[in-house]
């Protein structure tokens, strides 16, 4: 078993023992991680660089993971299997060639 899927079947016990599975469909679930991405965000706001409270950094990164994964495990989808296929797809959109070096879009390169 993946890390990913020990990881999966440990939050989907956690939910199920709480009978939260009724509250999370497709829209909650995304709806939710988009929150838990902006609480992730807000620790960088007015601040320099890489400063940033490293324990709140783990807890609301870990509230993202937690997100993305009960968001793929409701629609049934591998998350290594995705993840490789958004990489293929963003090989092509940014060669190393064209993008080694450079931030700009792809639409721009």
């Amino acid at each position: 078993m993946s890390d990913i899927e020990v990881l999966t079947k440990a939050i989907l016990a956690f939910r199920d023992e709480r009978d939260w599975a009724q509250y999370h469909t497709g829209k909650d679930l995304a709806m939710s991680l988009n929150v838990e991405a902006g609480e992730l965000l807000e620790l960088f706001l007015w601040k320099k660089g890489d400063d940033v409270d490293l324990p709140a950094l783990k807890d609301e990164l870990a509230d993202v993971v937690y997100g993305a994964l009960l968001l793929a495990a409701h629609y049934g989808l591998d998350v290594p299997e995705i993840v490789l296929e958004k990489l293929e797809k963003n090989k092509k959109k940014y060669p190393v060639e064209k993008a080694k070096g450079r931030s700009e879009k792809y639409s721009k390169l």
